[in-house]
């Protein structure tokens, strides 16, 4: 149960409203993360438009966004993220065993090299907030400079997602929990 009331459209204030009406024009429906960070009108506006920005207009492959997504989810057990992204892993070409084996907290047998690299920087990242030497190296020579900037920030980004998915208790719909 969320630790915040449902968003009952009606009380909505002006701000609000004009987040809410765009948060339902992006993503059809006011839940998870955004149902939460409409609290704040405007951290909602900005929130939504970076969170759409990285797979649309970033230059990191969507299937390694997906990818770094569940990597970070399962970190945190964020339940939400989990619900939402792992389908969309799938569409974009992560393999099921890769899935199944991040969400059952074993490192992957990976077939593609570029998601063994992104699979190690969000661990990296998350485990030490900053990478080394040859981590690094390795992420500009297989990704470039501008490709790894958007993944080290949309790491960052979603470590602030599976926060606020965490301490507000986000529900998963239909209750039922992905992650263990």
């Amino acid at each position: 149960m969320s630790r915040l009331p449902p968003i009952d459209p009606d009380a909505l204030n002006a701000e609000q409203r004009v987040a809410y009406d765009e948060i339902v024009r992006v993503r059809g429906q006011v839940r998870g993360p955004f149902a939460i960070w409409l609290t704040s009108p405007e951290l909602c506006e900005r929130a939504l438009a970076l969170q759409d920005w990285f797979p649309r207009r970033g230059k990191l492959e969507r299937r390694l966004l997906e990818l770094m997504i569940l990597v970070m989810a399962r970190q945190a057990t964020a339940q939400f993220a989990w619900f939402v992204h792992e389908p969309y892993a799938l569409r974009e070409g992560i393999a099921q065993v890769v899935v199944d084996a991040i969400r059952e907290r074993r490192t992957p047998d990976f077939e593609k090299e570029d998601e063994r690299l992104v699979y190690d920087i969000a661990h990296e990242l998350d485990a030490t907030r900053t990478l080394s030497d040859v981590t690094y190296r390795r992420g500009t020579d297989m990704l470039g400079a501008e490709a790894m900037v958007e993944l080290v920030s949309a790491v960052g980004f979603y470590v602030m997602v599976a926060m606020t998915l965490n301490v507000f208790q986000a529900p998963v719909p239909g209750g039922k929990l992905p992650l263990a």
